[in-house]
């Protein structure tokens, strides 16, 4: 990744991301319609996502860890 700098605009944005239902069922459910959608669109359409990507360190289908999990 490169050192450019995360805005509020950019941490906004990935917010949108977190709360989209859909990019949230992907990252939760790693399968079926949604996971290919986001998966599909999230570098080439989504600013939303993109934005998660840049501020969050990971793609949008990704799952998230949980501190249990590690």
């Amino acid at each position: 990744m490169t050192d450019t700098q995360i805005t509020e605009k950019d941490r906004a944005m990935a917010q949108k991301c977190v709360e989209c239902p859909v990019c949230k069922k992907a990252r939760r459910d790693q399968k079926g319609f949604a996971f290919w959608f986001v998966k599909t669109i999230e570098d080439g359409v989504c600013p939303n996502c993109r934005a998660y990507e840049k501020v969050y360190g990971r793609k949008a289908h990704e799952p998230v860890l949980r501190s249990s999990q590690v």
